[in-house]
């Protein structure tokens, strides 16, 4: 993750299962190019930050990972489990709150 994206660290788990709520399945490269749309190029996530991170999320039941054959190319895409996606919503709830305070604040 490059230095200008030191405060997202702390949140790339969650960024990364609300992409995965929204799209369904993603691969790793998906997933660092879709964060990399929507913020305008601000959120680099480095393949050394993401998939130590997708490997934690896997043992801890949040995802699962499957190999698919796209044009000869096995390729793992990862979806949200039943318990991913509960832990993603109460986590969205607890993230709006938090960015709300944030504005308030720095807006002041």
């Amino acid at each position: 993750m490059a230095k200008k994206n030191a405060l997202y660290k702390g949140t790339l788990q969650n960024i990364i299962l609300k992409l995965l709520s929204t799209e369904v399945k993603m691969y790793g490269y998906q997933l660092t190019q879709r964060a990399k749309e929507l913020t305008k190029g601000e959120l680099e996530m480095t393949e050394g930050a993401l998939y130590p991170l997708l490997h934690k999320l896997e043992n801890e039941g949040l995802i699962f990972a499957e190999l698919q054959n796209v044009n000869g190319r096995d390729r793992k895409y990862y979806f949200l489990t039943n318990k991913g996606k509960r832990q993603q919503a109460e986590h969205e709830v607890e993230m709006k709150s938090y960015l709300f305070n944030l504005n308030a604040i720095f807006n002041v």
